[in-house]
Parts: structure tokens; C-alpha cells; sequence
């Protein structure tokens, strides 16, 4: 799972370089990723939930470890609740709160790329207009309304998602896994459009990658939905939860929680006003939907991505001026980068005639395809991830430096980010051969100019 590297990118696994074996199912080569078919995919699917509740147990209300994980939490592990049912019924009624609010209120309507058949699928995209509608009801149910112009208890106590974290990541878990199962089953349905990918013949591992396309129930697109609307969307009101909890403990909201709070609803918006984007990206257009996507968008984003803000719940703090006007200073670096060039090649992509682009250097390649060599893409061959990195830790910084654990993201981000950086040197030397190595004495870094 991962942060975006592009104009919308919702969470999901990175993709280890393929490697060739051959198919039960039809005796051709296909290509498996993730060390598959088996071992690979059935320890992420077992190791992505453990992580998830790992950090949870390695810090929260019952403490946070500077050294090791597991040391304050095990001794506290038999009066931690992992399961309610207040949890699973408010898990799933948001998930069909949201679904409503996706069918019921308007939205532009986009066609996707053409299909392997031809065809092109019609897209829904109200994916901002739902987050407005949802933030505006948890501020109503959760505000405290005036009675005699005094203030008065609030319908909902907002700060009870702090209090059932882990009995809602649990009813997270338990959706991810239905879903992915339900999924699974109805991919074998008569005139199933399939991922070419995910219908290797190895049940664990299309399970995993996902076997059907665009599933679809009605004129809900499953994965269009999830990738965008539950999850990205749930991370948002998770932490402004948060925020609600802190003020409720402490009288008032630090300024680092404010931080956090504006920096990833910045992101958040940002994924939502592009939602067209996503209809390009190969989480749409190549992968099929299976637990791999599922879980990312349903569970990792909203309770790995709120790991900041439930830190601060318990280790509020405040900042000095010059640590607020440093970091809003590196959030705002990262955005321009982020933003700047997806923005910069989006644009050539639809335009390339554009007036912002058409003055921009290129690289003619053999297959016919012209590669930036200028403007931002000049700077960097991926130098939207570096964006996106900085405002990772941007996010991060707010926590101070007493624990690790609120630094997990930017690890974890760095890390998958100069994964996808050798996956995707390897699929372009394989794509335009001798081309990509003339881009590359041009365009010399990779993320850092002078770096790397």
C-alpha cells in the first residue's frame, strides 16, 4: 500500500519486479508478482493486518515504545478490545452511508479507457461533493448544539472513535475480507471481464491480485468506489475524530494536531478534485480488484495513514513558531513539487499542444511516444515522488522526536517509493530499450538531482 505517486493515487501495494512462470490454468507464461503464486501473496495478506494492529499495540492510550514495539503493549494486551459490535455496525453503516451518498447525490459523468473489448465504462465522480456532505455530517451530529444560547451535550461523541480504534479496525479487516471474497466468487460469473494478471489458475494468488476487472453491482463500480470514497475519505473524519477527542481531553487543540489535520485533508482533496485522474492509472485500467486493493483502500489508508493524529490524542504537544513556520514551509515545497508535475504531465498527456507544455523539450522514441525532458521531468524522472515524500514527512514532523512509531509513514513511504523507482527503471529499459538509455544520460536522477 502506498501513498500516490501520481495525481490520485489511492493506497496501494507496490508491485515487485515480475518474475515468468507458468500457469496451471492454461500452461502459458504469466507473469507473478509478489514472490507468487503462493508463499508471497499469503504472507502479505496475513502481514499487512498484523502491521496494522502492531502499531496500534506498540502505541496508544496504554503507551508508546521508544525502543522496541511490543514492550508496553503486551503486558497490557489482555484488557485491549479487539472486537465490538458498536464497532462493526458503525464500520459498516458508514461504508453504506457512503455508497448512498455516491449514488443519490450528482456528479460529473467520465468514460474510462477502452477496454479489451473495446467497450469504454461510464464513471460517476462526486467523490469531493461526498467528503463535503460527510465532514458537514459528523460536524452536525458531533457539534454542540445551542439550548437557551448555551452550549448542550452533542448528539454523537465524535471522541468515541479514539475510544473503539481497534474494534473499528477490526470491522475494517473483517469488510476487506469479505468484500475480497465476494469478489473473488462472483468473478466467475458468465461474461466476467478478467485481469489478465489475476486469472493465473492459483487460487491464493488471484485472490489476492483480483480476477474480475471493473466489478460492478448496478451502476456502482466497486473498485472506482473504494479507491477513492470509504477510505480516503474515512481517513479524513478519523482524524478530525481525533482532534475532537484531544480538545474534549485537554480543553483545546495543539497546533500540531492542527497541522496534521490541514496537511493530510490538503492530500485527501487534492486525491478527490482529481478523481477523474484515477480513470488512467493502472489500478483501473490493468489491475483486477482482489484483496490487494481491498484492503489498501478500506483498512490500510484510514488506520495506518491516522497513525499521526491518534498520537497526538495521547502526546499532545505544541510547537514553537519557527517549528510550525518550518514545517509548513516543507509541506508546501513537497505540494508545489507533488501537484507541479502531475499537474505538468497530465497535461502533456491529454494536450500535448497545451500552451503550458507545448514549449517543453521531448525525447522522439522508436515506439512513437515523445518522453519529457524538460520542466519538471527534467529535473527528476520521478520527481513527483520526491514530492510526495516530503509531504510524508511533513506530516510526521508535528509529533516531535519522543517516538519512532509516528515516523512509520515516511519509512514506509521511502521505502516503497525507491521500490516502484527500480520497478518502473526496469519496465521502461524493457519498454523503449536504447531510448530509455539516451532519456537517462539526459534526465540523470532518478527522485534527488545530485543525489540519487
Amino acid at each position: 500500500m502506498g501513498s500516490r505517486g501520481r495525481a490520485t493515487r489511492a493506497a496501494s501495494p507496490t508491485r515487485p519486479a515480475r518474475t515468468k512462470t507458468t500457469s496451471a490454468a492454461d500452461k502459458h507464461q504469466v507473469e507473478y508478482e509478489f514472490m507468487g503464486p503462493y508463499v508471497g501473496p499469503l504472507g502479505v495478506m496475513i502481514g499487512l493486518p498484523v502491521v496494522c494492529y502492531a502499531l496500534y499495540l506498540a502505541c496508544g492510550p496504554h503507551g508508546c515504545s521508544k525502543l522496541y514495539p511490543w514492550g508496553p503493549a503486551l503486558a497490557d494486551l489482555s484488557s485491549v478490545t479487539f472486537y465490538s459490535t458498536d464497532g462493526f455496525l458503525a464500520l459498516f453503516g458508514y461504508v453504506a452511508a457512503m455508497v448512498a451518498l455516491h449514488l443519490l447525490l450528482p456528479g460529473a459523468k467520465a468514460l474510462g479507457v477502452v477496454l479489451p473489448d473495446g467497450s469504454r465504462l461510464q464513471y460517476k465522480l462526486n467523490a469531493l461533493y461526498c467528503c463535503i456532505a460527510m465532514i458537514a455530517a459528523f460536524a452536525y451530529l458531533g457539534g454542540a448544539p445551542l439550548v437557551n444560547g448555551k452550549a448542550a451535550t452533542p448528539y454523537v461523541d465524535l471522541g468515541w472513535v479514539y475510544d473503539n480504534y481497534l474494534p473499528l479496525l477490526t470491522a475494517s479487516v473483517a469488510l476487506s475480507a469479505s468484500l475480497s471474497l465476494y469478489l473473488y466468487l462472483t468473478s466467475f460469473k458468465r461474461g466476467a471481464m478478467l485481469a489478465a494478471h489475476g486469472n493465473t489458475g492459483a487460487t491464493i494468488y488471484d485472490f489476492f491480485i483480483g480476477r474480475e476487472l471493473n466489478p460492478r453491482i448496478g451502476s456502482l463500480d466497486l473498485k472506482e468506489f473504494c479507491e477513492l470514497y470509504p477510505g480516503i475519505i474515512g481517513w479524513v473524519l478519523i482524524n478530525g475524530c481525533m482532534a475532537v477527542k484531544q480538545a474534549t481531553l485537554l480543553g483545546r487543540v495543539t497546533n500540531s494536531m492542527v497541522l496534521v489535520n490541514i496537511f493530510q485533508l490538503i492530500y485527501a482533496v487534492d486525491a478527490l478534485w482529481f478523481e477523474k485522474a484515477i480513470l488512467t492509472t493502472m489500478d483501473i485500467t490493468t489491475d483486477g480488484f482482489g484483496f490487494m486493493l481491498a484492503f489498501g483502500d478500506l483498512t490500510w489508508v484510514p488506520f495506518t495513514y491516522t497513525l499521526q493524529a491518534r498520537y497526538l490524542v495521547d502526546h499532545p504537544l505544541d510547537l514553537p513558531t519557527w517549528g510550525v513556520c518550518a514545517i509548513v514551509a516543507l509541506k508546501v515545497l513537497g505540494y508545489v513539487i507533488f501537484r507541479g508535475s502531475n499537474s505538468q504531465k497530465d497535461t502533456f498527456r491529454r494536450d500535448p499542444e497545451h500552451p503550458s507544455v507545448a514549449a517543453l523539450q521531448t525525447l522522439q522514441t522508436q515506439r512513437g511516444r515523445k518522453l519529457l525532458i524538460d520542466g519538471w521531468w527534467g529535473v527528476a524522472r520521478h520527481i513527483n515522488y520526491t514530492g510526495d515524500w516530503l509531504m510524508g514527512v511533513a506530516w510526521c514532523l508535528p509529533c516531535g522526536f519522543d517516538h519512532a512509531i509516528p515516523y512509520f509513514y515516511a519509512v514506509y513511504f521511502a521505502v516503497l517509493l525507491l521500490h516502484r523507482d527500480a520497478r518502473d527503471f526496469h519496465a521502461c529499459k524493457q519498454k523503449y530499450g536504447k531510448d530509455w538509455d539516451k532519456y537517462c544520460s539526459i534526465v540523470k536522477y532518478s527522485l534527488v538531482p545530485y543525489v540519487y
